[in-house]
């Protein structure tokens, strides 16, 4: 993969080196960004799955504080003798006042505001059978009970991760197809640049693999240093940015920092686009190659 010493003095083209190590450099830093806001999005995407999977929130709705307290009660006594219930547990008024204040003010503290009654309820076994069986406890035990899925509240911020988690991915392909299409006008670039150095190598003895190995080896070169620059600089400014989210305290934010798997995988980019980058400049060498002759 890597050029001797020999093989760069054969394909002298310090200019155009530059040149295709600033290119990967800048490739790399936009794809390892696109890489690890999708990894970083399949990791909050699983824990607000996992946090929300069960959980279920029992609420009581009605003017007159006495039905609303009698069937909170029954409510509450039903899902402590289901055995599909883990969890349930009644929200303190008090915690429903300050949840409150921000859009009714003081009122929300008045004893004659109906705030509804909520149970927050977690099951042992997170299914759609279990919540439903759950639900048709607490309508039987409270009819005037509603209870709702904490993952349907969600379901819209569920969707955009996906959206995101999609997006990563296509700039990710994109990003790999570019990289392909610069190396392939690379090679041609040099093919032509280097005609003459080719025909002596030809009449030499050299064959069109041999040739085509130079080019290869050169660009995977450029690849990797310029790869390796990009990635580096790309995971520096992660980093920093992990930070800031880490410090604004948000459990869905913070869910979406990145694992030791995920930094590994960033790592190995620069290696997987070299890879690529070699491939496809041994087959545009070959090619062109051969129609020369």
């Amino acid at each position: 993969m890597f050029s001797t010493a020999a093989d760069r003095r054969v394909l002298d083209d310090r200019r155009g080196t530059r040149a295709m190590t600033w290119i990967m450099a800048i490739m790399l830093f936009l794809t390892v960004l696109a890489a690890a806001l999708g990894l970083g999005t399949v990791n909050a995407a699983g824990t607000l799955d996992r946090q929300l999977a069960g959980r279920l929130t029992v609420q009581v709705v009605t003017a007159d504080p006495a039905v609303r307290d009698r069937d909170a009660r029954a409510a509450l006594a039903a899902l402590e003798q289901m055995p599909a219930v883990r969890r349930a547990e009644m929200v303190d008024r008090a915690r429903l006042t300050e949840m409150l204040r921000p859009w009714l003010g003081d009122a929300s503290s008045d004893a004659d505001v109906p705030i509804p009654a909520l149970i927050d309820v977690d099951l042992s076994v997170p299914s759609e059978e279990a919540a439903a069986r759950v639900a048709a406890g607490v309508r039987a035990a409270a009819p005037t009970a509603r209870v709702d899925s904490q993952s349907r509240w969600l379901s819209p911020v569920a969707g955009f991760m996906r959206t995101l988690i999609y997006a990563a991915a296509a700039m990710v392909l994109l990003m790999a197809a570019a990289t392909t299409a610069v190396v392939l006008l690379a090679a041609r670039a040099g093919l032509e640049t280097h005609r003459d150095t080719i025909a002596i190598l030809h009449m030499l003895g050299s064959t069109d693999v041999q040739v085509a190995r130079l080019f290869q080896r050169r660009i995977a070169l450029d690849t990797m240093v310029g790869g390796a620059l990009g990635t580096l600089a790309a995971m520096l400014a992660i980093w920093l940015l992990l930070r800031q989210m880490t410090a604004l305290g948000s459990e869905l934010l913070s869910a979406g920092a990145l694992t030791q798997g995920d930094w590994l995988l960033l790592a190995l980019l620069p290696m997987l686009f070299a890879a690529v980058a070699t491939v496809a400049a041994r087959i545009a060498v070959l090619g062109r190659l051969r129609q020369v002759q």
